[in-house]
């Protein structure tokens, strides 16, 4: 009887330890470095830029062409972080394009929206 209790209470301890759960790392890598990549609603993104000065991020819709969203920034040199917003946007499949000041194309990637 005594040893009941003994693998009983061992049985109640080893199910009473704390899980420990890990966070998930933010992404921190180049987000024109892949030819695709899945986001969420307020998703924060990374690029690298050689110099510092003005750029254009634009959201266009894959289907249409039609752009959707055209942000003008102030980039530093080296890695620049921006948060994506998408709640309300109705595609599901978009090109995030990164332009200079004279409106050229510098680099181009696919976001698929979850």
């Amino acid at each position: 009887m005594m040893k009941n209790y003994i693998f009983v209470f061992l049985l109640f301890l080893i199910s009473c330890t704390q899980e420990v759960i890990e966070p998930i790392p933010p992404k921190q890598s180049n987000v024109f470095l892949q030819k695709e990549n899945t986001i969420q609603n307020t998703d924060e993104i990374s690029f690298n830029l050689d110099f510092e000065g003005i750029y254009f991020i634009s959201l266009v819709d894959i289907k249409t062409k039609q752009v959707i969203s055209r942000e003008k920034i102030l980039g530093t040199k080296g890695t620049n972080k921006l948060n994506i917003y998408t709640k309300s946007v109705d595609s599901r499949y978009l090109y995030l394009i990164l332009m200079d000041n004279n409106r050229v194309e510098l680099n181009r990637t696919t976001l698929i929206l979850q």
